[in-house]
């Protein structure tokens, strides 16, 4: 196996089955963001992920970390706070705001770069990237971001800077996407958070399957229609 150079001239991809085992899914590097790179990625289960002033990298985990979003797990004590919640939830009222406070919710630093911003902005306007945030009176205080592949949606990132807040978007969305017919959450690599809500590893085999199958079911268009979601 060996890392493929991709070329500006062509948007094609490499096969994801021939990512690297070490580091873990690096498929490729090169190319650019513009939004029909971008697409062509999500669609064959590829995703960048860099780190400022590398080359653009590109890639696709064995294992994949999915959550389907009716095996939300929602504990007792965020059931109790959800009964309760100071929190209001929207839909693609603030994109901006919510992929900006994730690029700075990183102590460790970010690969939420500048670049990274205005290309998933330019997906955003361009329908394919929706944004959920959580409020508390007039303040943002978390939130989640991700790109609509049909009936599955892809996980960028998500931010926390109130008990509960990221949580409480990811709880609402969930129940929100299930409604219009979502069947899958794509959480890229499994961490400590994400296990917690209910998300696992399912082989990427598996993973390209289901998106071979969700990615054509169109969900009603009001699903990403700006809203208050609860």
């Amino acid at each position: 196996m060996r890392l493929i150079q991709l070329s500006r001239d062509s948007i094609a991809f490499p096969s994801p089955e021939g990512a690297l085992r070490e580091p873990n899914g690096l498929l490729a590097l090169g190319g650019d963001l513009s939004p029909a790179r971008l697409l062509m990625a999500y669609q064959r289960g590829i995703f960048p992920w860099f780190s400022p002033g590398d080359p653009i990298l590109w890639w696709s985990p064995d294992p994949r970390a999915v959550l389907f979003p009716d095996q939300f797990h929602l504990s007792r004590s965020m059931k109790r706070f959800h009964r309760n919640s100071p929190y209001r939830v929207t839909l693609n009222h603030a994109f901006e705001r919510v992929i900006a406070e994730c690029a700075d919710d990183r102590d460790e630093g970010t690969w939420i770069t500048p670049e990274i911003i205005d290309a998933y902005k330019r997906l955003h306007e361009l329908g394919h990237a929706h944004s959920i945030e959580v409020w508390e009176d007039k303040e943002l205080v978390g939130g989640v971001y991700g790109v609509a592949q049909g009936s599955l949606f892809c996980g960028e990132s998500m931010f926390s800077r109130r008990e509960n807040a990221s949580k409480t978007a990811l709880l609402v969305f969930c129940q929100h996407f299930l409604s219009y017919g979502g069947k899958l959450i794509d959480c890229q690599v499994l961490n400590a958070h994400t296990a917690s809500l209910g998300a696992t590893e399912i082989p990427r085999r598996e993973y390209l399957e289901h998106l071979s199958i969700f990615r054509p079911q169109h969900l009603a268009s009001y699903c990403w229609v700006p809203q208050i979601l609860s």
